[in-house]
Parts: C-alpha cells; sequence; structure tokens
C-alpha cells in the first residue's frame, strides 16, 4: 500500500495506490473506517496497470467500493481474512487490530480552485545522482516558465545535491516525497529487465507518477509529469500559462497534452564557449548553456513523448502517455513546445554540423544566470566572492 484517495470521478470509491507481484494474485479486502470502531470490510477490485516492462511487481489500483466509504478517514488492505475482523456481513461493523498500519484516506473534498497553477512530478531520485548545476538551471528555468511547486520521490542522491535539495525545501517550491523502495523490494535501476534485474520497472517510477497525480489532484490546475534533466520548453510562447491557456482553449476538452523529448547531447560545446563560466567549474553536473545542439528525429523511430496533463482527467498513467484518461490526449507541435533534454547522446555518430543549433535556453540568460548563482550561494555550494 502506498497511499489512498477517495476518487469522486467514481462515485466517491476509495481508491488504494498499491505495489503488487503479478505472479501470485490472491482476493483482497479492503477494511475501511470512519472511527477507530467503525469499520466495514468488503472484497476489493484489483485493476493491476498494463504497463509494468515485464518486472514481477507492477504499480496497481484497489478499488473499494461500499457503504459508507466516503465517511472513511482511514483504510487497510488485507490478502486475508483475518480472526480479528467479523467478517460475516459487509453491513456489520468490525473493530480495529491497532497493530494494522491504516493509510489515512486524502482528497476528501472535490475543490474547483487549486493552490498551484503547474506542478512537476520528478518520479525517482535515487543512487549517488549528483548533478548539481544541471539541476539548479533546470528549477530556475522552471521559476521563470511559471511554476510554483516541484515534487522529487527521493530514494537518495549524492551529497552536493542533498543541499540543494534543502534550499529549495526550505524555499517552498520543493516537495520531498521519502521513497524508500529499497527496503521492501529489490528495484531495477532501468527500464529494460534483460538489462537490468530487479523486482520493479526502475525504482517504482509508474507508482510514483500515479501517485504524484492524485496526490496534486486538488491542489494543481496542471501536472507536468518528466524527469529531473528534462525541461517541458515553450517555443512559442514566453511561459507554461501562455501555452496552456492557447493549447486549453483550441482543444477545450483535452487533459492530456503530449510533449516530444528533444536530445542535446552533453559531448557538444557551443564554440565561442561564452557560457563556460570560472564561477562554476567546481560545480558538479552538467552546463545546459554550453549545449545547444540537438539531435534530428531518427526515421522510423517513435520520438517519445512526456506530458504536461489536468489531472482530474486522468485515472492510471505510464511514463510517455496515459492509460486511462478522460477527454482524449493532443500531441502538441515540436514547434510549439518541446523538451529541452541534454544528456548523453542517442545518435553519438553525428557531427556538429549534422546537429541543429537550437539556442532556446539563450533567451533566458539574463535572468537565469543570477538566479543560479543567487540559489548556488544560498546553498553552500558556491563560494562568495569578499
Amino acid at each position: 500500500m502506498v497511499s489512498a484517495f477517495i476518487d469522486h470521478r467514481l462515485d466517491g470509491v476509495i481508491r488504494v495506490i498499491s505495489i503488487i507481484n503479478r505472479n501470485s494474485l490472491q482476493p483482497l479486502y479492503c477494511v475501511y473506517c470512519s472511527t477507530e470502531h467503525d469499520c466495514r470490510t468488503v472484497q476489493a477490485d484489483v485493476q493491476i496497470h498494463t504497463d509494468h516492462f515485464s518486472f514481477p511487481y507492477g504499480a496497481s489500483d484497489v478499488i473499494c467500493k461500499g457503504k459508507h466509504v466516503q465517511n472513511a478517514t482511514h483504510v487497510l488492505i488485507l490478502s486475508q481474512l483475518t480472526t480479528v475482523l467479523n467478517l460475516s456481513s459487509t453491513d456489520e461493523k468490525d473493530s480495529v487490530d491497532p497493530k494494522m498500519e491504516y493509510l489515512p484516506i486524502r482528497n476528501k473534498v472535490a475543490r474547483e480552485t487549486f493552490k498551484f497553477n503547474f506542478t512537476i512530478c520528478i518520479s525517482s531520485l535515487f543512487g549517488d545522482y549528483n548533478n548539481v548545476l544541471q539541476f539548479a538551471q533546470t528549477m530556475e528555468m522552471y521559476k521563470l516558465l511559471g511554476v510554483q511547486h516541484v515534487v522529487i520521490y527521493q530514494t537518495k542522491c549524492g551529497p552536493d545535491l542533498e543541499k540543494l535539495l534543502k534550499h529549495y525545501e526550505t524555499e517552498g517550491i520543493l516537495e520531498i516525497v521519502s521513497w524508500p523502495i529499497d527496503k521492501f523490494l529489490n528495484p531495477s535501476s532501468g527500464w529494460n529487465i534483460k538489462t537490468h534485474k530487479g523486482d520493479i520497472h526502475y525504482y517504482g517510477q509508474l507508482v510514483t507518477l500515479n501517485e504524484c497525480i492524485y496526490r496534486h489532484m486538488y491542489q494543481s490546475r496542471y501536472v507536468l509529469l518528466n524527469d529531473i534533466d528534462e525541461i517541458i520548453m515553450p517555443y512559442k510562447h514566453t511561459n507554461l500559462p501562455r501555452l496552456m491557456e492557447d493549447l486549453q482553449s483550441a482543444h477545450p476538452n483535452v487533459g492530456v497534452f503530449l510533449i516530444e523529448n528533444h536530445i542535446f547531447p552533453k559531448t557538444q560545446f557551443e564554440d565561442s564557449g561564452k557560457f563556460k563560466r570560472a564561477e562554476w567549474s567546481n560545480i558538479p553536473g552538467i552546463n545546459i548553456m554550453e549545449h545547444i545542439y540537438r539531435e534530428p528525429d531518427r526515421k522510423n523511430i517513435f520520438n517519445p513523448t512526456k506530458m504536461i496533463v489536468n489531472p482530474r482527467k486522468v485515472q492510471q498513467t505510464s511514463v510517455h502517455s496515459t492509460l486511462k484518461e478522460i477527454g482524449g490526449c493532443y500531441h502538441v507541435p515540436f514547434n510549439v513546445c518541446r523538451i529541452v533534454h541534454v544528456r548523453v547522446p542517442l545518435q553519438g555518430h553525428l557531427t556538429k554540423e549534422q546537429l541543429f543549433v537550437d539556442k532556446r535556453v539563450w533567451d533566458f540568460e539574463q535572468e537565469l544566470i543570477p538566479n543560479v548563482d543567487h540559489t548556488l550561494k544560498l546553498s553552500g555550494l558556491l563560494k562568495v566572492s569578499s
């Protein structure tokens, strides 16, 4: 069990985001309580998500339907009927075993006004990831683009990045959700089970993406589902609010907007060196300002997408597209918005002349560079000159 929410779109059922072993399915039961001594038990409807990349454990929804579920405050999922509970009738009130760990139920009230306009969900931060400079540049870029809230599901990271995360958490833009998946399962460090063995795909990424959507169902107008080194960048609009205003007015019923991913190889540097700043020479990580060369699309190869979604129109999501949504999806044209993704090349054989020059990030240099400097100083990572 990960977290529990009322789903108002399905007549107020309780949806428990879960991780289930697909190879040993068994009946599951919901115990939902409105007070400590007012609990009911029903058999659950188990929905295993169709995307699991062949790993044995997958993201799942356990749906609890029954009388007065909307009044419940806590829920527990059981795999077998225990003698502690009186299960002779679903109408009978059962008493709670205090040793069991119940989940609090969220999203009790469906709201139409939101605390945030744009929230970014970063699905997993793990290992010794310490790419400080790129993360600071990405966060400051998103602030300039109109994002108010970023959520990271953290297993672990490098020591310098930890300082930066603490700064952003104190500042209020960053919410860190502890994600100790490695204490329960052997998570894979990749998506391909043949290459990266494990119990569950990529540190449980599919689970955290779904959890993040429900967590922000009534907190955020839009949710961006992308990785820590990707910037969803508008090219025809100055910021994300203007982009979404236009897209949503042109496609009023759509709740899922697919944005193409485009690779900017970290191995190809801009020739003038004007952004190779001495101040950042000791900061670990990639300087995205130096990488303005974009790989061309590859023929006959699917160009993966990430998403901007209205969370109230999504029931289940995968990484590159939704699995169940209301109102359909819209593929945003490449020239309107695309992802700037500075990373190792996918087409490393191409010369600089075979790549496209794309200087969109330079449009923000006057605000971006001082903001990054300011953040690195406050985080204790950049020495303050005397």
